[in-house]
């Protein structure tokens, strides 16, 4: 952790003139430098401490004069003397006088602020002994000396006046201090809310986050990012400032200690004020949310804290920045997400989220998708739900595709490539995720089909995560019908196979034979472009399109007539034959064979790289693949 510090202040001693009787008694405020680690206090009185206890129930002041008063407050009983209390307090006037016309010498305070403690430090001040306030107790002092009605109207300089001026001098000035009053503030209510202490503290710590960083001098914490040493010149009891710049979300830490309510409260303000980008606000809101928030499941749901937890996750919902979650990264907004639907937040919240997932799901990353789905669903994570994030994307992208096409046509590629780069993130965000689903036994191949489907095309430049995930989901899934194999592998164009994943397909014994020559026809073709290439560049371009051209139909081709392929090639594609099982390699001579005698027919045809042909047969058999899928 690094801080930067206060400039050190003197000490700063107030002379009260009480009355014109009593001696002049001093109240002391010390403006300690953070550089010491220390905070702001106030001292009061100048007596030595003779308020002595007897176990924990019993206090009394050590003097010669008898007490005569006894003051219950909870548990504990103090015996006083009724002089020193008299002369600061309008209430014990109040409560002394009807006691003594009861004969008693007691008087209860059950409902006192701050409870024993804090009567303590109000009795310490009516017999002027040393006592000291700082932020962790002045709240308390406050608010019991109001319940005590130590005012000016009882005696000039009395307790109220001095805290308050503590308060206004010291602890609204200084950072932390007034983060720690605002916290002790809710043990305290309604008192520390009549009293203002709340709207004035959350008043100093907002005013402190509007200012400039380059204006910030007060100490703060930062353990986020890990930077070098800040370096310190001292000079005559003068910090200067630091040499590093402050970062915009400096006191993000300090207020996580915050509770809830307090929090929201602070944050509101925050974003009230309009000097706070919302990429800080989101920052401030993920580390809170981080901060509170268990990572185990079950801690999470955990009965005791699921109150709190779904308090949290919806206070958190309903703090983010209204820009469309741009100030939020997509990981983390899934996160929050997948909080909620753990804590079942209520429906408004969850849907406002997922706007703002939907907006920028091409950020996200797998391990961001894998949302644990909730009874009754059977799988174990919510496909249903990515289903409906990628649902809205698509729509709130709806036309991306073609409009990318024609911005590239008048402006030029930097801006396609752009605009391009969202949406085959999504094509691979999408085969990612179900890849990880397709281990799911009970994932059913409706859920896994659609989802493929719901991508653009635009969207996948390559097949190979989609064939990997088809792959997983075939050996997990080892039952599928012959049909249900058939439609699943529909979903993948092997001409969008990388060499690599096209010498898988052929050795994969999972997939359905016709799918294996699909492959294996499509290589041949590109086969046949290479070697056109080499034996005359000029035409291969021609060549290779119209071939390519070709193929477009053949969705999952069933090629009968592969013996029309040029016998300049029949080296390739018999190598590539060596791949298969047995049984597609006798499948596959036999169509070899059948071709044979029609190769040198089709020879001419065959090396200018155009697999369109007049062949009847060929024609034929192509326009069957069509309609014809296995």
């Amino acid at each position: 952790m690094h801080s930067t510090f206060l400039v050190h202040k003197p000490t700063t001693t107030f002379n009260w003139q009480i009355g014109n009787a009593t001696p002049t008694r001093h109240a002391t405020i010390l403006l300690v430098s953070p550089f010491l680690k220390n905070m702001k206090f106030m001292k009061l009185g100048s007596k030595p401490d003779s308020l002595e206890a007897r176990g924990h129930s019993t206090r009394y002041v050590s003097s010669e004069l008898a007490t005569d008063v006894t003051i219950n407050v909870g548990e504990v009983k103090f015996y006083l003397h009724k002089f020193p209390l008299l002369s600061k307090s309008k209430r014990l006037q109040k409560l002394m006088s009807k006691a003594s016309e009861e004969d008693s010498d007691d008087i209860y305070l059950d409902d006192f602020p701050g409870g024993p403690k804090a009567f303590e430090i109000c009795a310490k001040f009516c017999y002027e002994m040393t006592v000291t306030l700082n932020a962790y107790n002045v709240v308390a002092a406050r608010c019991a000396a109001e319940y005590l009605e130590m005012t000016e109207d009882i005696d000039l300089g009395n307790l109220v006046f001095k805290i308050e001026v503590f308060l206004n001098s010291g602890i609204f000035c200084c950072w932390k201090d007034s983060i720690i009053v605002l916290q002790t503030c809710n043990s305290f209510l309604p008192w520390s809310e009549d009293l203002e202490i709340i709207e004035r503290c959350i008043g100093s710590i907002t005013s402190k986050i509007a200012v400039d960083p380059a204006s910030v001098f007060w100490s703060y914490t930062y353990n986020r990012k890990l930077t070098e040493r800040k370096k310190l010149v001292e000079h005559k009891m003068m910090f200067l400032d630091h040499i590093e710049s402050v970062p915009k979300d400096w006191w993000v830490e300090d207020i996580c200690e915050l509770d809830i309510d307090l929090y929201k409260r602070v944050m509101i303000c925050v974003k009230s004020n309009g000097r706070t980008d919302s990429i800080v606000i989101a920052e401030a809101l993920k580390v809170y949310a981080m901060r509170w928030l268990p990572d185990s499941i079950d801690a999470l749901t955990w009965e005791e804290h699921a109150s709190r937890n779904k308090s949290l996750v919806e206070t958190v919902i309903c703090l983010l920045p209204c820009d469309n979650g741009i100030g939020c990264s997509c990981s983390f907004l899934l996160k929050l997400l997948k909080f909620a639907i753990l804590v079942g937040a209520n429906e408004s919240a969850r849907e406002e989220l997922m706007k703002k997932i939907s907006s920028k799901l091409h950020e996200a990353c797998v391990k961001d998708l894998l949302i644990p789905a909730k009874s009754p669903q059977i799988t174990t994570y919510d496909v249903d739900l990515v289903q409906g994030l990628l649902n809205q994307y698509l729509i709130h992208e709806q036309g991306r595709c073609n409009m990318e096409v024609i911005e590239e046509k008048d402006n030029g590629k930097d801006l396609y490539i752009s605009s391009d780069k969202s949406i085959l993130n999504i094509g691979k965000l999408v085969d990612g995720y179900l890849g990880e689903i397709a281990h799911e036994p009970n994932l059913g191949l409706s859920s896994f089909v659609n989802l493929s489907q719901s991508v653009p095309d635009c969207a996948r430049s390559s097949h190979d995560g989609l064939y990997r995930a088809i792959d997983i989901y075939l050996k997990k899934h080892p039952d599928l019908t012959k049909a249900e194999r058939k439609k699943l592998c529909r979903l993948m164009d092997v001409k969008k196979l990388t060499a690599n994943a096209s010498m898988h397909a052929a050795q994969n014994d999972r997939l359905p034979l016709r799918v294996i020559v699909q492959v294996l026809f499509f290589e041949q073709v590109r086969a046949t472009a290479r070697i056109q290439a080499i034996h005359d560049p000029l035409r291969v371009g021609g060549g290779e399109k119209r071939g390519i051209n070709r193929c477009q139909s053949l969705k999952v081709p069933m090629m009968k007539e592969e013996g029309k392929l040029s016998k300049k090639n029949s080296k390739n594609s018999r190598s590539g034959m060596q791949l298969l099982r047995s049984g597609s390699r006798r499948i596959i001579d036999k169509l070899w064979i059948v071709g044979k005698g029609q190769q040198e027919n089709n020879r001419s045809s065959e090396t200018s790289g155009s697999l369109e042909n007049n062949s009847p047969t060929m024609s034929s058999a192509l326009r069957h693949q069509r309609h014809s899928i296995s």
